[in-house]
């Protein structure tokens, strides 16, 4: 059997030493904004519009990509993390679909949440964690340590 893969990217978002977590309906899991990229989108571009969607708030990416002087080219922000996730598994152990995560991490000026989308999840799903938190709450290990990693990033660069 073969197994698809979607492209997918998520974005930490993180304000005052906290990240935003939403319970998803379907995983029942603790997940930050993402989603598919579209066929028109560069990984970032999904991951800044599935943000703002879900959220309604405007993250500023944090990005420490040196750039490279390309006279047709341009340097694009490098994920913190590139993820494989198993979405599908059958009985029999093999795989039917995986999602090919891109991960970034970025700054909002706010923890109102009011999402744009009209599909979303309500404000009411989501949480924001400290390091703390995602330690010692229902949050998966990986999404607790890239998290933690995103607060810690975020606070370095705009010296919080």
């Amino acid at each position: 059997m073969e197994t698809t893969r979607h492209f997918t990217a998520t974005l930490y978002l993180v304000h005052d030493g906290a990240t935003a977590l939403h319970r998803h309906p379907k995983l029942g899991i603790r997940i930050p904004p993402g989603g598919h990229v579209d066929r028109d989108e560069l990984p970032h571009e999904a991951a800044l519009r599935e943000a703002h969607e879900e959220t309604g708030l405007e993250p500023t990416l944090v990005d420490d990509t040196e750039p490279i002087a390309a006279p047709a080219g341009e340097t694009l922000p490098v994920p913190r993390h590139t993820m494989l996730y198993d979405i599908n598994v059958h009985d029999d152990g093999t795989v039917g679909h995986q999602h090919v995560d891109s991960i970034y991490f970025a700054a909002v000026d706010s923890r109102v949440i009011d999402p744009a989308g009209d599909d979303e999840v309500g404000a009411q799903a989501w949480n924001w964690y400290t390091p703390g938190d995602l330690r010692e709450g229902d949050v998966d290990s990986d999404t607790a340590a890239i998290g933690t990693e995103a607060i810690e990033t975020v606070a370095d660069a705009m010296d919080w």
